[in-house]
């Protein structure tokens, strides 16, 4: 979560302003170095370790924007070898690097990090090395857009401190293997801070300690595996409530952590109530939350809000839509608080079904996206969802494809919220049965639970539980900036044909068409003209499903 709805609509408006000639002299060439290859690639000094476990421990002097401390490398050995790589930006200073009481040479090549072992560590080995590092990490400037340390005061003037990494990487204040492929199984997060203040980061709260220099250590347990942009630290003079939810798996704890001048009733009421409603309706469409061992946590933070797992980063104001607007203009999406609703849904997309490579950052973004109209649908009904869906178009740039390029750290359109979106209720339209509907989104979360995932296993999935080969409709969609037009014909005597104009070759997507007043009909077609056996179809009673397919149409 990066891009929103705000952002769509200022692209849009900026877009409207400019000459195809202009806007196409604006889109500069997309070139890639070698500091995106370090960070993107999974070379074999990366592929021949397997991170089990890590122990971050860091002290954050406020003071001066400084952070210290080290983290805890616990691994399996893939493959023999003597070296590897682990990431962390250039402007933090690595210590050391110790491993068996010794300390190992280094070398570092932009933000990537080398290490050599005196001897081989023999594949199946588990073993360890730890990394002493410091500095003043990266500032964000415009959080939860850009990447770093948020460092604010909250209307008290006490520090209220955020980190938040999508995109450009944990290693950005933390070393780690930073690459979305491979998971911790579980971290122990160590955060010392100001002994008036309270840190707040993912999972459980197992002790706390108080050190005699008046800061106070937080420890906190994540048991389930986590990708490393969802590690987080909040700092803030917190009030802490909390609550137990019954869900499908159980009992679910429930904290909140919001700033000592909020706790007011009123925006209590708010959070218990928005997530609350968000865990049921997400637990009806997408099976039980993936985290139950380690709690759900809405977490205060001075920017609007990350999908940081078990441990939600919200700035959206207690207040429904995205603060306080609706990007549909339909009224649904104010009904509802947009960062709760959206930001949980991470939590099974994204955080539960991870993708591998940044490229792919249109899976998490495209559920994500379309579970914002599964929220209204289960409260409000299928109506009122599509409608939502439906609105959200005027958004679409239609720029880049919604898929990035692999390898090199870089995802795709930011497209892939709203387009994406919409390319599931298309889906969901085809199906023509919610049941299976239903089925699917909660297969996907059962089969790929606590893993990762790339383009085709997502496109191969979906086509074999429904039974419809939708590489061509994911490949349009996905892969390419445009979208196919159903071109429809009349001949002399009145016989109608269609055919799809598309990017993809062999494109075959089913649509519902038919006659005005009538129950429309799922059509197949390709790429060559088909006949359209619909009685009593004419150019002016003629009905196509525009409204939840997203295309163009040419008569002829």
């Amino acid at each position: 979560m990066r891009n929103y709805t705000l952002i769509y609509l200022t692209l849009t408006l900026c877009c409207c302003c400019l000459s195809p000639i202009q806007a196409q002299l604006m889109k500069a060439k997309e070139i890639f170095n070698r500091a995106d290859s370090l960070r993107g690639e999974l070379t074999p000094l990366r592929t021949c370790y397997d991170i089990q476990y890590y122990h971050l421990d860091v002290k954050v002097d406020l003071d001066n924007k400084f952070i210290s401390g080290s983290n805890l490398f616990r691994f399996r050995a893939v493959d023999d070898f003597t070296k590897l790589q682990f990431d962390l930006f250039d402007n933090l200073s690595i210590d050391k690097v110790e491993y068996d009481g010794k300390t190992l040479p280094f070398n570092r090549e932009f933000h990537a990090v080398f290490i050599e072992f005196p001897n081989t560590i023999e594949k199946g080995k588990i073993d360890s090395f730890t990394v002493y590092y410091s500095g003043n990490p990266i500032q964000a400037t415009r959080a939860p857009w850009d990447g770093g340390f948020d460092w604010k005061k909250d209307t008290n003037g006490k520090p209220f401190v955020a980190t938040a990494c999508q995109g450009l990487g944990a290693s950005v204040w933390w070393p780690n293997k930073d690459h979305q492929s491979d998971e911790a199984d579980s971290i122990l997060i160590s955060v010392s801070v100001p002994e008036d203040l309270i840190n707040v980061s993912n999972g459980r709260l197992i002790k706390t300690e108080n050190t005699k220099d008046g800061y106070k250590t937080y420890h906190w347990k994540v048991t389930n595996p986590i990708n490393n942009y969802n590690i987080a630290l909040n700092i803030g003079d917190y009030v802490h409530l909390s609550e137990v939810y019954a869900g499908e798996k159980g009992n679910l704890d429930i904290d909140y952590y919001i700033l000592r001048e909020n706790n007011q009733k009123r925006k209590v009421n708010h959070l218990k109530k928005n997530v609350r409603e968000t865990l049921q309706a997400f637990e009806h469409w997408f099976g039980p939350y993936p985290f139950y061992e380690d709690g759900y946590k809405i977490v205060e933070t001075a920017h609007l809000g990350m999908e940081h797992q078990s441990a939600i980063a919200y700035g959206n104001k207690y207040q429904n839509g995205y603060l306080g607007r609706d990007g549909s203009n339909t009224g649904w999406g104010k009904k509802w608080d947009f960062i709760i609703v959206h930001e949980s849904g991470h939590e099974w997309f994204g955080n539960n079904i991870t993708a591998s490579d940044l490229a792919d950052m249109w899976i998490h973004e495209s559920f994500t996206n379309y579970s914002e109209a599964l929220f209204i649908d289960y409260f409000y009904g299928k109506e009122a969802s599509q409608a939502y869906v439906h609105g959200n178009r005027a958004g679409i740039l239609n720029d880049k494809p919604l898929l990035g390029p692999y390898k090199v750290n870089k995802e795709g359109s930011g497209d892939m919220y709203i387009k994406g979106g919409v390319l599931h209720n298309m889906i969901r339209t085809i199906i023509d049965n919610d049941e299976n509907w239903r089925n699917i989104l909660r297969g996907l979360n059962e089969k790929f639970y606590h893993r990762q995932v790339n383009y085709h296993d997502i496109v191969t999935y979906i086509s074999e539980e429904t039974g419809i080969d939708c590489t061509a409709i994911f490949e349009q969609y996905v892969k390419h900036r445009g979208i196919p037009t159903l071109e429809i014909s009349f001949d002399n005597s009145g016989r109608s044909s269609g055919r799809w104009i598309s990017e993809v070759e062999g494109f075959n997507m089913p649509i519902h068409i038919g006659t005005k007043g009538n129950k429309k009909q799922l059509i197949k077609l390709t790429n060559s003209f088909t006949r359209i056996n619909i009685p009593g179809l004419t150019k002016e009673n003629l009905e196509i499903d525009t409204y939840n397919y997203y295309i163009g149409v040419l008569m002829q």
